[in-house]
């Protein structure tokens, strides 16, 4: 299994993400997945037509996702984002910056919540701001890892910690 940590796919086209799985699995014989692609995959399966984005992005990379996700049926009702453009600066945006923006989000009761970004470091606040806003949050790393273990065949109600994704989508 290769899973590829990576959301450029949010703001290129999630077909790009498709092509990038096909071109791994025909080289390798090994099933690949995205970080995009398994995200994509949970809000098909919980039905979450109406979500929340929280990322550090730029203005025109945040309205090319939601564009990209409002032409795949999926709504934007609430997000955002920080105006940020240098990979690393994503790493430094504190764990506070993310509850704050998570908070803000919930607040339009989204059907789900996406930390979208996978230098982010979102996964391990993922139970506690589900516990307190009764939102589900989907973290693109926790995203990959879910679609990965499945691929494998390891059962994912095993992985505690990183939020419901884990215990609760099938």
């Amino acid at each position: 299994m290769i899973g590829w940590n990576g959301t450029s796919s949010g703001w290129l086209g999630f077909d790009a993400d498709v092509r990038l799985c096909r071109r791994i699995t025909e080289a390798t014989g090994i099933p690949a997945t995205t970080s995009v692609l398994a995200l994509n995959e949970i809000l098909e399966r919980t039905a979450a037509k109406n979500f929340g984005l929280v990322t550090p992005y730029l203005d025109d990379v945040q309205e090319k996702i939601v564009a990209n996700y409002e032409r795949s049926g999926f709504h934007c009702i609430a997000e955002r984002h920080l105006g940020l453009h240098v990979n690393f600066s994503f790493s430094e945006v504190t764990a506070d910056q993310i509850r704050a923006m998570v908070r803000e989000v919930a607040k339009s009761r989204p059907e789900a919540i996406s930390t979208f970004c996978t230098n982010l470091k979102a996964a391990h606040l993922a139970a506690e701001l589900e516990a307190e806003t009764g939102v589900p949050v989907y973290d693109t790393i926790s995203t990959v890892v879910w679609k990965s273990l499945r691929i494998a065949g390891y059962d994912t109600t095993l992985v505690k910690g990183w939020g419901r994704l884990f215990q609760e989508v099938k």
